[in-house]
């Protein structure tokens, strides 16, 4: 059975795209560890790196060849100031040379040595594969980026290896169903569930630490989000909206941080215009900064990295001005767990399950997390997350110009809002009265997934991805 911590599906890293950069940017790290594990990272004359797939047909628009480099030079994407990347590209590029881990200087053209190849490797459609000369002979090592920045290396003789984790977890989950029935033998609610688990692998000082690192990285980046304005970059010249709505929204209490910001929302008007343009506003914030290679929370990834926090924080803002540090680590325990439910049955990345498996997915952590915090039971916590899926089932993958950009930020916004309705919803309904579980609406996104078509998959190559061309814009 597949252990899945909470700290698998929320991870920091950089934008714009969790199996798009963080993914490949892992992998270049990995492929490090790999040379030194086998002695020959002092041999290396050369490197190349060839993309595949969805990796090469969205890849400039999402900043692969960026991802590949930085990994390569050393760099993490949980510390990396993000000020700094566009200087480092900039003295690789002009100076053709690349320092490989920020130890051994490399000839290196990223316009050669990074290969965009449109084939599709048979395993998973984001294929990456690393070329080292040693001694006058190649050395490959092939990886694939699977969703959510998780990376898996290729096992021809029996790849379901690369899943099958060894699970130490005293309470395993993979299914709806196995959550519930753990929650009504210990009587205890989803989250203090997923916490014994989290406790069985590092302690609760630990856990609270990384939990609130996960917050404050949330909350910063929706504070950055609405106090920068311009444009994005990539061509399509889209407007940052988030710093607008923030300035016609905002009330007259003053504030200089995200805290204090917090407490200035609690003092403004609630109508319900008012509460759908600030979840809206949290959200778009968000992923303006991940379309810029800011940093962000995988939630549980980067193209639909502004649902999460965007409840929350409207919990926090508009439900709950007492809310605290408890109800955040509830919050971030139960969409964790939704989350895994969703990769073990069926995926979390864009290029094998189109949109319904971001959004959707994201949707959904947040609709079962918000119902508990708001006094749900178990069942009404997947009931919830089981509404939020099953009105993104379907939904495509068609980024314009590759870029996460159109349609992808105002996904959030509307992901968001379909969350907190779909917790009110699952705060009203009898359990008894349910007809689809949510394990049905899994299996459901994954069939889905399979019969979508290639060029609805992250490709770029249908949708508004071809209807709208980048001139229009």
């Amino acid at each position: 059975m597949e252990c899945i911590s909470v700290f698998d599906m929320l991870k920091i890293g950089v934008g714009p795209s969790s199996s798009h950069t963080l993914g490949p940017w892992r992998a270049a790290e990995r492929w490090i560890k790999e040379l030194k594990a086998n002695n020959t990272f002092d041999k290396v004359e050369s490197i190349h790196v060839d993309l595949y797939g969805s990796l090469s047909l969205t890849g400039k628009g999402h900043a692969t060849d960026y991802a590949v480099m930085l990994g390569l030079f050393g760099s993490d994407p949980e510390t990396i100031p993000t000020d700094t990347i566009p200087t480092i590209i900039s003295n690789i590029k002009s100076s053709k040379t690349l320092v490989l881990n920020n130890e051994r200087a490399l000839s290196f053209n990223p316009e050669t040595d990074i290969v965009f190849n449109r084939k599709f490797l048979p395993f998973h459609s984001n294929g990456m594969e690393f070329t080292a000369m040693i001694g006058g002979k190649k050395k490959k090592s092939t990886f694939y980026s699977i969703g959510g920045g998780f990376v898996v290396k290729e096992e021809r003789t029996n790849h379901k290896r690369n899943f099958e984790i060894k699970c130490s977890f005293p309470y395993p989950i993979d299914k709806g169903t196995e959550l519930l029935q753990f929650c009504n033998d210990l009587d205890l609610p989803i989250s203090q569930v997923v916490l014994e688990n989290e406790k069985s692998i590092r302690e609760e000082t630990e856990i609270d630490k990384e939990l609130q690192r996960i917050w404050d990285t949330m909350l910063e980046c929706m504070y950055i989000g609405c106090h920068t304005e311009g444009n994005l970059p990539g061509g399509l010249n889209v407007r940052r909206r988030a710093y607008d709505m923030n300035q016609n929204l905002k009330g007259v209490t003053p504030y200089s941080n995200p805290v204090e910001w917090i407490y200035s929302i609690r003092s403004t008007e609630v109508k319900f215009r008012q509460i759908i343009k600030w979840v809206s506003c949290f959200a778009l914030a968000v992923n303006e900064v991940n379309a810029s290679l800011g940093r962000v929370v995988t939630a549980p990834t980067n193209g639909s990295a502004g649902v999460i926090p965007s409840v929350l924080m409207y919990y926090l803002v508009i439900e709950n001005h007492d809310g605290n540090f408890e109800d955040i680590k509830k919050f971030l325990l139960v969409a964790g767990e939704i989350g895994s439910i969703f990769k073990k049955g069926a995926t979390i990345s864009a290029a094998m399950g189109g949109c319904q498996a971001e959004i959707g997915v994201s949707s959904a952590m947040a609709a079962g997390a918000l119902t508990e915090l708001l006094g749900g039971t178990p069942e009404q916590v997947l009931i919830a997350a089981e509404i939020a899926m099953e009105h993104h089932l379907g939904l495509t993958c068609d980024p314009i110009g590759g870029l996460v950009q159109i349609p992808c930020i105002e996904r959030n916004a509307m992901g968001a809002i379909k969350a907190i309705n779909a917790a009110e919803l699952a705060l009203d309904t009898d359990p008894k009265n349910v007809k689809v579980p949510l394990d049905k609406v899994v299996q459901t996104m994954w069939e889905t997934a399979k019969d979508m078509n290639s060029k609805y998959k992250e490709t770029s190559e249908g949708g508004l991805a071809v209807g709208v061309n980048m001139a229009d814009c």
